[in-house]
């Protein structure tokens, strides 16, 4: 993968960090608030206020994240659910939802802490058929999986990691967040040939930042990401080493399931398609389905929201100065307008992620409120998806 950092051998491992490296919406919530409708106050959060079209600038090259996909960009269509994967979806939403306190570390006989807000609100309906779908709707899987990621997240300090923190390794733009391609996915680029920064924790915690950061600009009706990876000017030294190459795949495959759209490689030397052969038994094969080695990307992004290093028509100049408070302000924006419709609806496990992120789905509360609750036996075992909602009431 494009810039795997150097691993060193404590990375993964819990370590404490400085205060200055956590972020506020981090840390546990003080208080729980019972999942009671609000529909009076969700209707002035339901929908997007972003521009609905966005124009490069005239008057020099763009210096900052793009904050809507091109107009003929569409999310495609998810595959409806079956009824037995809607009761499979069901039975794992309705033991999450009992979580009260999760392991804080993956190892075993880890101490248990109290879920956080933030947790609860992660779990969301797309994310847990997510987990379903990539353990091939095995229920106990997906569970274990889930919270196997939680507590990975505790462990790493995944949801510590500040911009101040990361900033010094993106000073040379080795990861930019930058246009949507043709299925509205947000693009990552990674440029190994841009590294920076010498062997540390950091550089994977960068990384992991990104993964986070490219997830929140992705909009609404769209759940995955697309990585633009460019080797040019990548040497041998910025090749990473096997275990280096895992440690970045169990972040990828293991921790953020069903988020790669597609991975677009380009410009690999010699000993970069020696590296992609020796890591191709810890790829998983859907992984490798979406992987497209040197072909022309503008046929995969439109040419107006492409990069022009990389073939594309988009005058784009990366200039950490102006860029890195740019993408704080916009993630950070969105971050909190997906929080403000959380908790206005209710704070429920199960949320649908199109409400949340301003598209036109309805709440969970509100599906339940109009379906008028769960009436009987009956109507339950005929709607797995009422069932879904009306477990989704519960506050743990």
């Amino acid at each position: 993968m494009a810039d795997l950092p150097q691993k060193p051998d404590n990375v993964g491992q819990s370590a404490s960090r400085p205060e200055s490296f956590r972020s506020a919406a981090s840390q546990p919530a003080t208080s729980e608030t019972p999942a009671t409708s609000t529909q009076s106050t969700v209707a002035g959060a339901e929908r997007d206020e972003e521009p609905q079209e966005w124009t490069a600038p005239t008057d020099g090259p763009l210096k900052t994240p793009i904050p809507v996909p091109a107009p003929n960009a569409k999310p495609r269509e998810p595959a409806p659910l079956s009824p037995e994967q809607e009761t499979k979806y069901a039975t794992v939403l309705a033991q999450v939802s009992q979580w009260q306190t999760l392991p804080t570390s993956t190892a075993k006989n880890a101490p248990q802490a109290p879920i956080a807000d933030h947790e609860r609100m992660w779990l969301t309906r797309e994310c847990l058929l997510r987990y379903l779908r990539a353990t091939k709707w095995k229920t106990p899987d997906a569970l274990r999986r889930l919270q196997s990621t939680l507590s990975w997240r505790r462990e790493y300090g995944a949801d510590t990691f500040t911009y101040d923190y990361i900033s010094p390794e993106n000073e040379t733009g080795k990861q930019v967040i930058l246009g949507y391609d043709n299925d509205a996915r947000p693009c990552l680029y990674l440029s190994p040939g841009k590294q920076n920064t010498k062997m540390s924790d950091r550089q994977i915690h960068h990384l992991c930042f990104m993964l986070d950061r490219v997830i929140d600009m992705t909009p609404a009706g769209q759940e995955t990401t697309a990585l633009l990876i460019d080797f040019k000017g990548a040497a041998s030294g910025n090749v990473p080493s096997y275990g280096q190459a895992k440690a970045v795949l169990n972040i990828l495959q293991n921790h953020n399931p069903e988020r790669l759209g597609r991975a677009l490689i380009t410009q690999m030397p010699w000993y970069v398609s020696t590296f992609f052969k020796l890591i191709s038994g810890l790829i998983d094969p859907v992984t490798r389905e979406k992987m497209k080695f040197n072909e022309d990307l503008r046929q995969w992004v439109p040419p107006q929201q492409l990069w022009k290093i990389h073939n594309g028509d988009l005058n784009f100049e990366y200039d950490h100065a102006a860029y890195w408070p740019a993408l704080k302000a916009e993630t950070d924006k969105r971050r909190e307008k997906y929080r403000q419709r959380w908790e206005l609806a209710g704070k429920r496990i199960g949320e649908y992620e199109d409400y949340l992120k301003g598209g036109n789905s309805k709440s969970l509360g509100q599906v339940l409120e109009e379906a008028g609750g769960v009436a009987d036996e009956k109507t339950a075992k005929s709607d797995p998806d009422l069932v879904a909602a009306e477990v989704g009431k519960l506050s743990v």
